[in-house]
């Protein structure tokens, strides 16, 4: 069963085409994953679902209620963590959590045993009546998973959970993620660029780039549809012709270009077997290979094969155009 059906969704800003013309469907009780590096439509497209944007045009339910129609009745069943923190830091974590279930009309019965059981979920019982303004980034953003359960929603957008946090905190995170969606019996919506969060925590992905859905499945079967092993080549010079002479050879699946960093990405059926055949075509054609490296296809290798460069390289190039557009706006001394 559906519980979030999307067709043709769009959003334009004046001549920007933030969304365009996504599908797809969540399935009820999933944790379902936008990934795509930053500025690629993945924070305008849970702000439609949540109704905080109104559609260009396009269709699009949530839990059966239509975005254009029924506001309301989806603000009601739906829980929401900003990637941006949201806490009053001069209130306690009770007081956040209370605050917000007030808002939502709960009885004071009620609620207590709610804020009760979310501060337990995430293991913050223990600093219930301590200020937010002394919490950790970790422990902020528990509570704010929290404070999005309060209510009981059927289904929770996160928004870049774990964004600017450290590794250790963030592979917490997932750990609380994982348990809540068992425990509650929720769906969740997770948008991300780490491509080991969305490996880790996600029954399907969709993988979103320049405002567009590229390709939708879980990241097994994702990586499984590139086949064979995948190598990767950092090479020092003649690129185009040693690319252009590995497309060549039948025994290679695939060869990915990414200029940007010299790198060549092969896919091959046993990668060490070709190894050796590879090197001995670099050094035939005096081609010097800086680095090599031989693995099973991971998402990052599915980012490469489906749009074309690596997620970092498609975030480096994000920024650098917004700079360009930032100097162009300066005004002439």
């Amino acid at each position: 069963m559906c519980i979030i059906s999307i067709k043709n969704l769009t959003k334009q800003f004046d001549n920007l085409v933030a969304v365009d013309h996504i599908s797809f469907k969540v399935k009820k009780g999933e944790i379902f994953g936008l990934l795509g590096p930053n500025g690629a439509g993945k924070t305008t497209t849970v702000n439609m679902l949540c109704t905080l944007l109104t559609p260009t045009s396009g269709y699009a339910k949530v839990d059966e209620h239509d975005v254009y129609k029924n506001k309301v009745e989806i603000r009601k069943s739906i829980g929401l963590v900003f990637q941006e923190p949201a806490l009053d830091s001069y209130l306690t974590a009770r007081e956040n959590l209370e605050f917000h279930a007030m808002i939502y009309g709960m009885e004071k019965k009620e609620r207590n045993k709610r804020i009760d059981e979310m501060l337990n979920l995430v293991e913050l019982k223990d600093k219930a009546d301590e200020l937010i303004g002394n919490f950790s980034g970790g422990m902020k953003r528990r509570l704010e998973i929290a404070r999005g359960l309060i209510h009981k929603p059927k289904i929770l957008f996160l928004d870049e959970p774990t964004l600017g946090l450290d590794v250790q905190t963030r592979r917490h995170i997932w750990g609380y993620i994982n348990k809540l969606n068992k425990k509650e019996k929720i769906t969740i919506i997770l948008t991300t660029h780490y491509l080991e969060e969305a490996d880790r925590l996600c029954d399907r992905i969709a993988i979103i780039d320049h405002g567009r859905i590229i390709v939708t499945d879980s990241p097994h079967k994702l990586k499984e549809k590139l086949g064979g092993d995948i190598i990767s080549l950092k090479i020092n010079n003649n690129f185009s012709r040693f690319a252009n002479e590995l497309g060549r050879l039948k025994w290679i699946r695939e060869v990915k270009a990414s200029k940007g960093n010299m790198n060549l990405f092969l896919t091959v059926k046993e990668g060490n077997r070709a190894i050796p055949k590879i090197v001995y075509l670099a050094q035939k054609l005096k081609i010097k290979i800086n680095e090599i490296d031989l693995h099973k296809p991971s998402l990052e290798d599915v980012f490469v094969h489906f749009t074309g460069s690596s997620i970092r390289e498609r975030e480096n190039n994000g920024k650098l155009k917004l700079e360009n557009l930032r100097k162009k706006m300066v005004p002439a001394k």
